[in-house]
């Protein structure tokens, strides 16, 4: 045998035993964890998705912890799926891709209106989307269920996890500035006690709120206007409807009256004019006779007749005056409702968690609640010419009996990983990550200096599922209406992002139907959010 071909034979021979010619062998041996669950521990709020993208998995948490672990498959080469701080601003059970061959993209939770979001997908071990990140189809659809529009989806280049945090600089509620948001949302309705007593019986209950004005936290208080303002809007839609109905039963009754009166005197009038004609033609005197007796008491009815048409055109103003009256109780009633409503929408605003963002690049604090922005102010951040990472700090929930509140903290920064840039315990996508190390989270915040109204406004308003988030980096073009601060790392590779032209325009051109949809927002959330939007995936 030639030495060429012998060589030949054995270098496949060896290519064969490392699985360098055999793509399914090597597959299966890169094939992903299966997934994995917390047993006997219903999930908590708030949910928080992380996203390994070295491990290819993602890591679901709650306020103690981790409840379900499954394999992904992120952006290939070139679609890379970007490291960033996200958040679900869409979901849709049945979508389908509008760029790529109509494909089917089961339990979709769009992270990007330009077109990243987690979805059901096939998993080949290693990334191979065109940006989104797939999961398996039963993970996918238990995740669905579980989870709502807002919550924080953090993908990271290594395996990192929350850990609870205490610092000075992280927001306490502040308790007694509740009675500024009731203030607020009841300055549509005028509360005092005389108007109270001067309302009819059955008038719609107006909010009492003084009930709640010194709840233990801010969102209970909240909760209890939400819920009293609705118990007045529908109150107030009784009450409307009622006066409607009465106003149309005036209307047709005072109709009616006069049209039955007409009637009724027309036919008198009929009778007399036979009556009459009877009586020219009658000869005998007894047919004579005959004919002004009927002539008499068709007189008589005629006269009746005019008697109750001249009662009913009387009354006739009198029903149209409070068939008035009723329309304007309804039209007030109405305007009473759309106040309750609003009042209603504002509360469930001012419950939705906050997200602040504090960006050395640009010096700036900036808050969005409900997605949209609520104000944005200079801050001062010691030793700004030096890095401060990218640390993302979120509310678990109250302390101290609505005095305090619970904080972790995730770090994606490189001090959190080993010198080769791998995390600490190697690139095993089973392995389970140390306990990170809080320090760089607590510099951060040590570098961090507020001016003290923004501390107060941001402390009336924050509550459990709240973030802030500090970074190297500006806001990403992504934030803008309709989302939550998208933060991108610089660092990192973004061909998911730069393979799509991001065009808020897009939102709203495309609207496909499918059986179930959750691309709704609640009611205080803009209105473009309605229907389906076009995704470029």
């Amino acid at each position: 045998m030639p030495l060429c071909v012998r060589h030949w034979i054995i270098g496949l021979a060896a290519m064969l035993a490392t699985g360098l010619a055999d793509p399914a062998g090597a597959t299966r041996r890169r094939e992903a964890q299966p997934v994995e669950t917390v047993a006997a521990r219903p999930a908590g709020e708030p949910i928080m998705a992380i996203v390994s993208l070295s491990n290819q998995r993602v890591t679901i948490y709650d306020a103690d912890g981790w409840i379900l672990r499954a394999p992904v498959s992120s952006g290939q080469t070139g679609y890379e799926t970007p490291a960033g701080v996200y958040s679900v601003i869409q979901k849709e059970e049945e979508h389908h891709s509008n760029l790529y061959d109509d494909a089917s993209m089961p339990f979709m939770q769009r992270i990007t209106w330009s077109g990243i979001a987690l979805h059901a997908g096939p998993l080949p071990g290693y990334p191979a989307s065109h940006g989104c990140v797939r999961m398996p189809y039963e993970f996918a659809q238990r995740l669905f269920d579980m989870t709502k529009i807002g919550m924080r989806v953090i993908v990271a280049r290594n395996d990192v996890r929350p850990v609870e945090i205490e610092h000075p600089v992280l927001f306490k509620p502040k308790l007694l500035r509740a009675d500024l948001a009731l203030d607020l949302l009841t300055a549509h309705w005028d509360t005092t006690r005389a108007e109270k007593q001067a309302e009819p019986p059955g008038a719609a209950p107006k909010a009492d709120v003084s009930s709640v004005a010194n709840s233990a936290a801010p969102l209970m208080t909240l909760k209890s206007i939400a819920a009293a303002t609705m118990v007045q809007a529908d109150a107030a839609v009784r009450k409307a409807d009622a006066a409607r109905l009465t106003a149309a039963k005036l209307t047709l009754d005072a109709v009616r009256l006069v049209r039955a009166a007409e009637a009724t005197k027309n036919r008198a009038e009929a009778q007399l004019r036979a009556a009459e004609s009877a009586l020219e033609a009658a000869s005998a005197p007894v047919m004579i006779q005959s004919a002004e007796d009927v002539k008499a008491k068709a007189l008589a009815r005629l006269a009746d007749a005019e008697a109750q048409l001249a009662i009913a055109n009387g009354e006739a103003p009198l029903k149209a005056d409070a068939a008035a009256r009723a329309r304007d109780e309804a039209r007030a009633a109405e305007a009473e409702k759309v106040s309750a409503v609003e009042a209603s929408r504002e509360a469930a605003r001012m419950m939705s968690p906050v997200s602040i963002f504090i960006s050395r690049k640009t010096q700036r604090l900036y808050v969005r609640q409900a997605f949209q922005p609520v104000l944005e102010s200079p801050i001062t951040i010691h030793d700004a010419d030096h890095p401060i990472g990218t640390h993302i700090y979120t509310v678990l929930d109250y302390a101290n009996d609505g005095a305090g509140l619970r904080w972790s903290a995730i770090s994606m920064d490189k001090r959190q990983l080993g010198p080769n840039g791998k995390s600490r315990r190697g690139d095993d996508p089973n392995a389970e990550s140390m306990s990170p190390d809080v320090g760089p989270a607590r510099a951060a915040l040590d570098r961090i200096e507020l001016p003290q109204d923004i501390v107060d406004h941001i402390s009336e308003i924050i509550s459990p599922g709240s973030s802030l988030i500090i970074s190297d980096e500006g806001m990403s073009t992504e934030t803008g209406e309709g989302t939550d601060f998208v933060i991108l790392m610089s660092g990192e590779p973004q061909g998911a992002i730069k393979m799509r032209r991001h065009d808020p325009d897009l939102y709203g051109r495309y609207d496909r139907q499918y059986d179930r949809s959750y691309g709704r927002l609640p009611a205080y959330a803009p209105s473009f959010f309605g229907g389906n939007s076009f995704i470029p995936w």
